[in-house]
């Protein structure tokens, strides 16, 4: 069972493209560690490392199926990423406005 205090903080996890490329791959199925593995060509260990970065940051779920842990994307702490960013809304609407008032007047 994952913690409910992350490891590792999201911002961290998602810093790394390898990162980031397993959880668009997790996003909407389930995957062995084999089959992430194959779309990299990283080792089976550092496909793992990635996995524990992104497994401690409560990014992905894992499950026993058998022999094999399967993973999947938890988009949930991903909300503190889209939450941050909304902070920069506020200066793009500016931008935009400073935009629309120039072109409008000249």
């Amino acid at each position: 069972m994952q913690s409910i205090e992350p490891k590792h903080d999201v911002f961290h996890a998602i810093a790394d493209k390898h990162r980031r490329k397993i959880l668009i791959m997790l996003a909407n199925n389930e995957k062995s560690i084999t089959s992430i593995t194959d779309e990299f060509t990283i080792s089976r260990t550092a496909v793992n490392k990635h996995l524990t970065i992104l497994y401690e940051s409560n990014l992905v779920t894992k499950k026993k199926a058998g022999r094999e842990t399967r993973y999947k994307t938890q988009a949930q702490e991903l909300k503190k990423v889209n939450d941050w960013l909304q902070y920069f809304d506020v200066y793009w609407d500016n931008k935009l406005e400073s935009l629309k008032n120039y072109v409008n007047h000249n």
